[in-house]
């Protein structure tokens, strides 16, 4: 089990990371399309913010979390109305960011251990609810990266978004109205020092095996699946690609293949 102090410096250490990717740009760069339609660099950093802001409104103030829920225009839209809402010129989006996320630390840091905070459609304890803010801002520094042309190195934090890809395995399913398959399946992935990271048992017979950048691309919807080194093995391997989300709510519209242009796609999923 990892400690939630551990889990609370990989979330900082990895919002640092895209902090300084887009910090100190010009406003022509927060302005660039990524890949999720209609949202800039600026609005990706804009719905981590608002992101945090009601993880925190979650963790402090349940009241006023739920009625934030409740009282959407919109539900649909919720995502989108978010990042538009907390859209500002760069120097003060990036002070709220900095501001919200620190205090979501705080918080989360001093949770009664054993508390389940609300979320939508579920409740997440404290290092859930972390792991969770380590994979989206994971996934929307790479939204940002494909609109800045740059590749970013996988660091070991990726452990984090691979074990809730793989832990969301039932839920990719579910959220597609299939069937939850009961047989395990076991997940192989290589690292870029030369080491596996392994998941479920090792006598699976459905398998999944390849980088694990490549399975947190996947599990996230930020690439499809033909354009990764990813090999599934079995029919519940196989249809788990097509489905993979570890994101919460409906499914999400994952990202067509790049049919070998090296493109980045410009149509994509806000998770």
């Amino acid at each position: 089990m990892v400690d939630l102090k551990d889990l609370l410096t990989d979330l900082t250490d990895e919002s640092e990371d895209l902090d300084a990717l887009v910090a100190g740009r010009p406003p022509e760069d927060w302005a660039r399309p990524t890949p999720a339609p209609g949202w800039t660099v600026g609005h990706q950093i804009a719905h981590l913010a608002w992101t945090d802001h009601v993880a925190l409104l979650a963790a402090t103030d349940v009241e006023s979390f739920l009625a934030s829920v409740t009282s959407a225009p919109d539900p649909s839209r919720l995502v989108d109305d978010g990042a538009e809402e907390f859209l500002a010129p760069p120097p003060d989006l990036l002070a709220r960011w900095r501001a919200g996320r620190a205090a979501l630390a705080a918080a989360l840091a001093a949770a009664p251990p054993g508390e389940k905070i609300p979320w939508y459609g579920t409740r997440m304890s404290p290092a859930s609810m972390v792991t969770a803010r380590i994979m989206e801002t994971w996934a929307h520094g790479e939204d940002v990266a494909d609109a800045l042309g740059l590749v970013r190195p996988a660091t070991v934090r990726l452990r984090h978004v691979a074990h809730l890809g793989f832990r969301t395995l039932g839920h990719g399913f579910a959220a597609h109205g299939l069937p939850v398959p009961t047989a395990p399946v076991r997940v192989e992935l290589s690292t870029p020092d030369g080491a596996t990271w392994a998941y479920g048992p090792a006598d699976a017979t459905d398998r999944v095996a390849g980088p694990v950048r490549d399975f947190c691309l996947l599990v996230t919807q930020r690439r499809h699946r033909a354009d990764l080194a990813l090999v599934a093995t079995g029919p519940i391997a196989g249809a788990w690609l097509d489905v993979a989300q570890a994101f919460a709510g409906p499914p999400g519209a994952g990202r067509e293949p790049q049919a070998g242009t090296g493109a980045v796609p410009r149509d994509g999923v806000k998770a």
